[in-house]
């Protein structure tokens, strides 16, 4: 395997455990709230927030999501790993 495709798996890979702890701090917020339904959004932006605040990663997660949407946008398919796109339903509603 070669440097450059190292390199994309360890972020995808990064990029992914940071989804799954914004994933589960946004409903750890749903839970506080007593799990009251239509704020789902809300509660992963929070989330999102609070965990990337103290992340040095944080710059890689968000030019992961940018290029993520940006590949939506156009219908292209990026099929080199797989991303968690959390919903807001998952995100704790």
């Amino acid at each position: 395997m070669d440097h450059d495709t190292r390199r994309q798996k360890q972020q995808a890979l990064m990029t992914e455990l940071l989804e799954r702890k914004i994933r589960l701090h946004a409903q750890h917020l749903y839970d506080q709230r007593g799990q009251a339904e239509g704020r789902a959004l809300q509660d992963w932006v929070e989330a999102e927030s609070q965990v990337l605040e103290n992340s040095i990663l944080a710059p890689l997660y968000r030019k992961s999501r940018a290029e993520g949407a940006s590949s939506e946008e156009f219908g292209a398919s990026d099929n080199s790993h797989e991303r968690v796109n959390p919903t807001p339903s998952e995100a704790g509603a």
